[in-house]
């Protein structure tokens, strides 16, 4: 009827646009890729604005018409303003119910797209709050599972160990193998370290995107290969040794966590369980094209660190380099609180120290590099003090030393 009277208001199309909009919401809020994602709440701005503007067009134009509209306003009616006048009023007068009917319809339609936004909104907010329980049993869930790989661990090792005493409680006792028991009893900790880098590290996703920074190193050494492979020293979950394998390159990983070297070897990345200087003592000389370490060398002692990184220079062939990466001290908030998170790092390391170490050890052309500063947001601005202040407390809190075999 409004179509037909007034052909400047189009309410199938309004009505299309809404039916649209409520149906995309229902499949996106529902769908089985939305599960995993923080749900938009409401309608796009974009289309709600131009619903809105359709609905205020078609309101304007059930309103009684005090002017000509801009194609009729031409002869014959022109002639005459008394004339205008009378046509506006019958007009007026016979669509006078016509006019209270496009009124009522857009109203409607008006209480339809808000209730529409409210229950969108209600929907996303219900959605975000299983999301959330989602999350927490999936946490659950992953921490339940370290533990048990943490359990079947020390069940295997009794086992061997009563196996190879015969099975008898005087055996267990000698001193070497009680001395096993208590190295197990130790690992105890294995499942609550990975607990505790899920929580702080970062995922996953976020580890392998920031260590891509690292792979143009690689490909200019040219290494990676069967015979010049890269050795990643505490390779923790693996993310490393994940991007290195689907980037084309050869690497293996070691570490002494067996709840993450499970997580490795679930992945398919080839992992040995091994002290990293022990097991740099084991390699032929000139034997590795690259040796990696994220976030390995402030657990060190400092002689510990030392015999590492020359071994780091015997191993290594010639033209191929190390990185380590660790947390910069020089960030206030990293070296007197962040660093600290973690319970078995030892001390901050200071970058001109780790570059001096990695020169003195007969390492070239040793760079620096700062990484993951904080948000832009956290920063201030204004004035010199406040970007010296930026520097210190919102600057990098990791940083990276790469030196080159000559």
């Amino acid at each position: 009827m409004i179509e037909a009277n007034n052909p400047e208001i189009n309410v199938d199309e309004l009505m299309e646009k809404v039916r649209e909009e409520v149906a995309k919401r229902q499949t996106k809020l529902f769908s089985k890729e939305n599960v995993n994602r923080q749900p938009s709440i409401g309608i796009n701005p974009l289309l709600a604005h131009q619903i809105q503007a359709f609905l205020n067009n078609a309101e304007s134009k059930s309103q009684v018409r005090t002017e000509f509209p801009e194609k009729l306003n031409c002869f014959p009616f022109t002639l005459s303003r008394r004339l205008q006048k009378f046509v506006l009023r019958l007009y007026a007068f016979l669509f006078k119910e016509q006019r209270a009917v496009n009124f009522s319809l857009i109203q409607a339609l008006r209480e339809s797209f808000t209730l529409n936004q409210q229950l969108s909104e209600q929907i996303a907010a219900l959605q975000a709050q299983l999301q959330l329980i989602d999350e927490r049993y999936i946490k659950n869930h992953i921490d339940i599972k370290n533990d048990l790989a943490q359990q079947q661990q020390l069940i295997n090792c009794i086992l061997d160990k009563g196996k190879q005493g015969k099975y008898r409680l005087s055996e267990l006792l000698k001193s070497e193998q009680l001395q096993s028991f208590i190295n197990e009893e130790k690992r105890l900790v294995d499942s609550f370290y990975v607990a505790l880098e899920d929580k702080f590290r970062g995922s996953r996703e976020e580890i392998l995107e920031r260590l891509k920074v690292y792979l143009p190193r690689i490909e200019q050494a040219k290494i990676g290969t069967q015979n010049l492979p890269i050795l990643d020293l505490g390779c923790g979950r693996g993310e490393w040794l994940e991007l290195l394998r689907d980037t084309g390159y050869v690497a293996r990983g070691l570490d002494i966590n067996q709840v993450m070297l499970y997580q490795c070897k679930t992945k398919g990345l080839n992992v040995i369980e091994a002290d990293a200087l022990t097991y740099l003592k084991s390699q032929p000389d000139a034997s590795l094209g690259a040796v990696t370490g994220f976030h390995l060398i402030e657990h060190l002692p400092f002689p510990v660190l030392i015999n590492l990184i020359e071994e780091n220079v015997r191993v290594l062939q010639s033209g191929g380099l190390v990185i380590f990466e660790t947390p910069n001290p020089q960030n206030a908030l990293v070296g007197t609180h962040n660093f600290y998170i973690d319970p078995s790092h030892l001390k901050p390391l200071p970058s001109a120290l780790v570059k001096f170490m990695l020169e003195h050890s007969g390492f070239e052309q040793v760079d620096i590099i700062n990484l993951h500063p904080y948000d832009e947001s956290f920063k201030l601005s204004g004035s010199p003090v406040a970007e010296r202040f930026n520097e210190y407390f919102y600057g990098a809190q990791d940083y990276a030393v790469i030196g080159y075999k000559p």
